[in-house]
Formats: C-alpha cells, sequence, structure tokens
C-alpha cells in the first residue's frame, strides 16, 4: 500500500473527473467514508459544488450527517428531482432508464 484510502479516494476521483462533460451523471454510493465526518464533509461538498457548477447532474448515497444537513438546508428541503406516484406497470422500463442515463457512456467508452 504506498497511498492511504483518502488518496485512493482522491485519486479515483481526479480519474472520473478527468472523463466528465457538462452532460455527465456522478453516483456517489458513500464516497470519501475513509476520513472523519468533518473533512469528508468538506470534500465532497466542494466535489458537489464544482460538478453542479459546470452541469453535471449529482446523485449520491451519503452517510456523512453534516454534508447531508447543508445540502438539506441549502435546498430550503425541496428535492430536485420527484417521484410520482402512479398505476403500476409491467416493467420497470430499466432499459428504458439505462439508454437514457448511461448511452453517453457507451458512446464514450467507443472512441
Amino acid at each position: 500500500m504506498k497511498n492511504g484510502k483518502l488518496n485512493e479516494e482522491l485519486t479515483r476521483m481526479s480519474s472520473i473527473a478527468d472523463h466528465l462533460t457538462a452532460r455527465s451523471v456522478v453516483l456517489f454510493d458513500e464516497s470519501f467514508c475513509s476520513t472523519n465526518e468533518r473533512e469528508g464533509s468538506e470534500i465532497v461538498r466542494q466535489i458537489i459544488k464544482a460538478l453542479l457548477e459546470t452541469g453535471i447532474d449529482v446523485f449520491m448515497v451519503i452517510h456523512l450527517y453534516r454534508l447531508a444537513k447543508a445540502l438539506y438546508d441549502l435546498s430550503g428541503g425541496q428535492r430536485t428531482k420527484r417521484i410520482v406516484s402512479g398505476v403500476s406497470q409491467p416493467t420497470g422500463y430499466g432499459k428504458d432508464l439505462y439508454n437514457e442515463v448511461f448511452c453517453h457512456l457507451q458512446k464514450f467508452s467507443s472512441k
């Protein structure tokens, strides 16, 4: 192990950032859990701010309470995306959603 876990996460995020465009979507799944809550919250807050300022959509599962609370307060408690109730459908439209969200990644990987 040449680097610590935090450095590994920062390196991975830098690599991801190198491939992003204004239409990209970034999914965080408890990122930066290798550090304490205060530092992790600040690191992720700065990354999210930079991504949003460049038009990148961000979705996350986050364990960092300070960050979650700060984002909730910033949005006034309003969500930017909504799930609307409706009649059950025979499909989850997984293929359609995949194509809508990830088709630009397929185009990128074929270059």
